[in-house]
Formats: structure tokens, sequence, C-alpha cells
């Protein structure tokens, strides 16, 4: 009997947000994704990684993420003097993918973000782990979607319907 894959999973929370409704209007449906990502596999770990505003609509959001069965791992959203913002977590999904790579068979990305293509290169390389990488085709890095194993677009199955209403 074979053994099922381990998987680990990693959600750029911020990066999914605003392609989905970017290009759809939609937001995307984290239930749909899960069952998806986790069918027939053995999952090791699961995180999203989200901004934290302080705000109570963000928070009921973070909880549904925690229901289904991410660790939800928040940093503050900085507005600088200059009106500029910051809140990417490039390097702390970076350091956890590289943390889990080692123990399982397949790591999904979910994210369009082209700085994501030497890490996917790299845990492929040294690992021999399998990446898929999910994301708004239209709007993610062609390097990206090159290095990954798999790329799957997130579309109408990962989407929910515009009358559902979820936070970022």
């Amino acid at each position: 009997m074979k053994t099922q894959q381990t998987v680990a999973v990693f959600v750029d929370v911020q990066n999914i947000y605003y392609t989905t409704k970017q290009c759809f209007s939609r937001h995307f449906d984290y239930n749909s994704f899960w069952a998806e990502v986790t069918r027939d596999r053995t999952l090791i770990k699961a995180i999203a990684f989200a901004i934290d505003r302080g705000d109570e609509k963000q928070a009921q959001f973070q909880n549904i993420l925690r229901a289904i069965g991410f660790d939800v791992k928040l940093r503050p959203f900085i507005q600088r003097r200059d009106g500029s913002a910051k809140g990417d977590w490039d390097v702390g999904i970076t350091l956890d993918v590289l943390e889990y790579a080692p123990l399982v068979d397949v790591v999904v990305l979910a994210s369009g973000d082209g700085d994501f293509d030497l890490l996917v290169n790299k845990i492929r390389d040294k690992h021999r782990v399998s990446v898929e990488v999910y994301g708004v085709a239209e709007l993610s890095a062609a390097a990206l979607i090159r290095a990954a194993d798999r790329f799957v677009p997130i579309k109408d199955h990962l989407l929910l319907n515009k009358n559902a209403a979820r936070g970022e």
C-alpha cells in the first residue's frame, strides 16, 4: 500500500486577497483550497501569513482561518511618514518554507509574488520536494509559475460567490 504524501501549506494572505479582489472582485475560498491541497495527503504544517491592522472584521477572518486548520502569523501594518506602507511577509514565508521543506513531499505556496521563484527553485533542488503554487494567473509572476512543479490558477471553484462576505 502506498503511503500518503506529506504536505506543508503556506499562504501569502495579502497577495491572495488583493489579486483575487483585483481580478475577480471576489474572495478566495479557503475551505475549498484546504480541501484540495490536503486531499489524500498527510498535513505536516499550514501557515497563513497576514497583516494585523487591529480591525475586528479582520480578527474574525483570522479566526476562520484558525478554525479551518491554519496557524495564523500576524505582522503589524506599518504606515510610514511619507504615506507609503509596509506589511509584507516575504522573509517570514521564506524562513518557514525553508524549515518545513525537508520534512515533506509537497510544499504548497499560495502567492503570485515573483520574489518566491528563487525560494521555489532552491527547495526543489536542495530537498527534491514538489512545489505547487496557487495564484491568480493574470497577476502571478511568470518566473514563479515556471519555477513550480505545478501551477494551479485560482478561479471559479477557489472563489467565494459574490454574496459571501469575508475580510482580508
